[in-house]
């Protein structure tokens, strides 16, 4: 992983990333980031739809309204606002800290050679000739969603200052000029 700007001492992040109390006092150097697995991340969506902040669905996909969600939270619980999990948060939200990062910290699987989800070949193939003609994606042109595929969606979206997910969402998906209805049509 990359450093984070204005790197923090301990354990930091922009959630849905676990940030600890020891990260108030900015330092130089690097620290260590823990982002949270999605089963995790359920868990906090969860929590905030039960306190009345989320009204989404809790289905392990950290955006704007999960964050906003939080940072209601905060607010309302006298916390500091940021908008960041961190361990007075998560407590304050009845979790475990050390319970949410071994959330689906189980085996690593291999990578899946399918696209993910509902995307057809042809959208990953789409994908892919996408992330290529911006620099982002060196393998083949193969309709096959895999690691070198996942990886230059993560890479493109740490470019554009998008979450870094390595997933395709909408917001990537028309960052990348790609219309998000339909990923199967020409790409622009």
């Amino acid at each position: 992983m990359t450093p984070v700007k204005n790197v923090l001492a301990g354990l930091i992040l922009a959630a849905p990333l676990l940030v600890s109390p020891a990260s108030a006092q900015p330092v130089s150097g690097l620290s260590y980031v823990q982002p949270l697995a999605p089963p995790a991340l359920m868990q906090v969506q969860e929590r905030l739809r039960q306190a009345g902040d989320y009204t989404g669905r809790a289905d392990g996909v950290w955006g704007p309204d999960s964050q906003a969600a939080l940072q209601r939270f905060q607010q309302r619980n006298g916390l500091q606002a940021t908008g960041q999990l961190n361990q007075v948060t998560a407590m304050t939200l009845g979790l475990n800290t050390g319970a949410l990062l071994s959330a689906g910290a189980g085996p690593t699987a291999a990578a899946p050679e399918a696209a993910p989800g509902p995307l057809s070949r042809l959208a990953v193939q789409n994908l892919q000739a996408r992330l290529r003609n911006l620099g982002f994606y060196r393998g083949a042109v193969d309709g096959f969603w895999g690691p070198g595929t996942q990886a230059a969606i993560e890479r493109f979206q740490q470019g554009h200052g998008l979450q870094p997910t390595g997933q395709l969402n909408p917001a990537t998906a028309q960052a990348m000029g790609l219309d998000p209805n339909n990923l199967e049509g020409p790409v622009r």
